[in-house]
């Protein structure tokens, strides 16, 4: 008897249940937040936030003083990059879209954010949802009309001609596959090391293979301060570009002049509206008004789909998309000699995605937790880029069929004042004048709303990066990073307009080509990371079927044998 008592009570001592550790290096964490001031309402990491607020103002401040000169010096420094590092941005925005599918259709796609019992936070809706409206809602709305008519009606040395499949599909080349594989890999780069190794939510602990614990120090907060110095100025950029666009609404709507002074006046309000939302956090304001964005977005195309040229617009996707998927490959490696076209669109882009890359990416992370590797990059890769599809063939196939048949004056308005294009467009459909004004509204509404979910979700983003990777951080630290973002908007609206903006545009270019070289390590320390997590999925799931198989044959002995029942 008593040996039997020892065999069941060794066999529950093996009966343990595997367990997959997801939090190996959690206590490093304390060696980055160890540093953290925590005092007048705040929690955030002197360093990090003390460099890069002062950056902030040294730029806003030269702005403010001489707008014009600025311009000249980021111009130069642009024009040096774009002419002589245009491969660079090229292969390697081909290498950021080629390694994430890689991962979708390897072993490593099994590796589940979090660990194996993960399930993720968000519905598929509200997460698609947080995706395009944190990723490309402003964009989307700004440049879907005016993009294709300007690729339509000029030389694009990328094709052999200008056709309508040729400028939707060259537009798609922009918005498609590229921009959201740079999204998927430094997102899923974030989440992985903060999920499945417990290190802070920080663009620092991604390159930990790599530094090691010196990421911790002055190495990780160069890395942070990049981070969020592209983050604000990007952002600032966008609030700008937004400002102008509800501006030409409201000047559709309701007369309302288009001037820097009324930009300054939306941004204050849409800054205070954002800061409420960045009060409420992710799971209250920035999901409900996301998932408001979408549902709205998709009555706002539809609308467009059938109130102007259906068929046009069908087949404007048709040859687009067939364009775009028969030329990939040709197109992506495309490198232009002079670099004057490539120059202010594709590299333009590419620059831009990357530098925003941070701020989508360290916000997708936050709502990604759950989701596998495979899941998550299928769902970035295809989802919004289909919708982006979708998206710029209804809205620039109908400005293409305008065009066509009004001598051009479409084009004409856009290139007076781009920001006006999208009412110009609407103004120039063939229905009721009770239908445009809806429309104009439902188009404004669009706007605002795209605004206030890059705003708030911009800010949880920067103030995380702030506070060492806390994201739970004082309500005050929220509001002071909303508020810093719609004060360089605002400042540099006063302090010239479209020129102060141009600058501010020309510095996130700027910052692309130094991100670009982190992005490449980027890939490199998250393929070692998930390669060790297969190694550990691999070890739980083979140490889960011999516990089910051990227990199975350990109970079903204990069944048999009578006296064991009697212990």
């Amino acid at each position: 008897m008593e040996k039997k008592k020892k065999t069941v009570q060794k066999s529950k001592t093996r009966l343990k249940k595997p367990k997959f550790e997801t939090d190996k290096l959690k206590g490093k964490t304390k060696l980055l937040h160890s540093r953290n001031i925590n005092k007048w309402g705040f929690d955030f990491h002197p360093q990090v936030s003390i460099i890069s607020g002062l950056l902030v103002l040294f730029f806003i401040g030269s702005t403010l003083k001489d707008p014009i000169r600025v311009n000249e010096v980021l111009s130069g420094i642009k024009d040096n990059i774009t002419n002589n590092w245009n491969w660079f941005f090229i292969i390697s925005a081909n290498i950021f879209l080629v390694f994430p599918i890689y991962l979708m259709f390897s072993k490593l796609g099994e590796v589940r954010l979090g660990g194996p019992k993960a399930k993720p936070e968000y519905t598929n809706f509200g997460w698609y949802s947080m995706l395009i409206s944190a990723g490309m809602g402003i964009g989307l709305m700004f440049w879907s009309v005016g993009e294709p008519l300007y690729h339509a009606t000029g030389k694009m040395p990328i094709t052999d001609g200008n056709s309508i499949g040729e400028a939707l599909g060259v537009t798609f080349y922009h918005w498609g596959f590229h921009p959201w594989g740079i999204y998927a890999l430094v997102a899923l780069s974030l989440a992985f090391f903060a999920y499945n190794r417990g290190l802070p939510l920080s663009l620092r602990s991604v390159f930990y293979p790599i530094f090691k614990d010196k990421v911790f120090g002055w190495i990780g907060d160069v890395i942070d301060i990049t981070a969020v110095i592209s983050c604000l100025f990007g952002l600032a950029t966008s609030l700008g570009f937004g400002s102008q666009q509800i501006n030409a609404g409201l000047n559709f709507l309701f007369g309302i002049p288009q001037s820097p002074k009324i930009q300054v006046l939306i941004i204050v309000v849409i800054t205070l509206i954002a800061t409420i939302s960045v009060v409420s956090g992710i799971g209250k304001g920035v999901r409900i008004l996301s998932e408001l964005n979408m549902k709205v977005a998709t009555v706002f195309l539809i609308m467009i789909i059938v109130l102007g040229p259906t068929l046009y617009i069908v087949r404007a996707f048709n040859n687009g998309l067939g364009f775009y998927l028969n030329n990939l490959i040709s197109i992506s490696f495309f490198t232009e000699n002079g670099n004057k076209w490539q120059g202010s669109w594709t590299i333009f882009y590419w620059a831009w995605w990357i530098s925003w890359s941070p701020f989508v990416g360290m916000f997708i992370a936050r709502i990604s937790k759950g989701r596998t590797v495979r899941e998550f990059i299928l769902a970035i890769l295809i989802v919004p880029t289909l919708l982006s599809f979708i998206w710029m063939s209804a809205f620039g196939g109908t400005a293409l069929f305008q065009n066509s048949i009004d001598g051009g004056a479409l084009l004409d308005a856009v290139n007076n004042n781009v920001a006006t294009s999208l009412f110009a467009m609407i103004q120039n459909l063939d229905i009721s004048s009770s239908f445009k004004m809806i429309l104009s509204i439902t188009g404004t509404f669009l706007v605002i709303s795209f605004f206030v979910t890059s705003s708030d979700s911009g800010s949880l983003v920067v103030d995380n990066l702030t506070s060492g990777g806390k994201t739970d951080s004082p309500i005050s630290q929220r509001i002071f990073w909303a508020m810093m973002q719609g004060t360089i908007a605002a400042a540099l609206l006063i302090a010239g307009g479209s020129e102060a903006l141009s600058a501010l545009q020309t510095g996130v270019i700027i910052s692309g080509l130094p991100f670009t070289v982190m992005l490449l390590a980027m890939t490199y320390s998250l393929h070692i990371g998930l390669r060790d997590d297969l190694k550990k999925l691999k070890q739980y799931r083979s140490d889960k079927l011999l516990n089910k198989m051990f227990n199975e044959k350990i109970y079903g002995e204990f069944e048999k044998d009578e006296s064991v029942k009697e212990i």
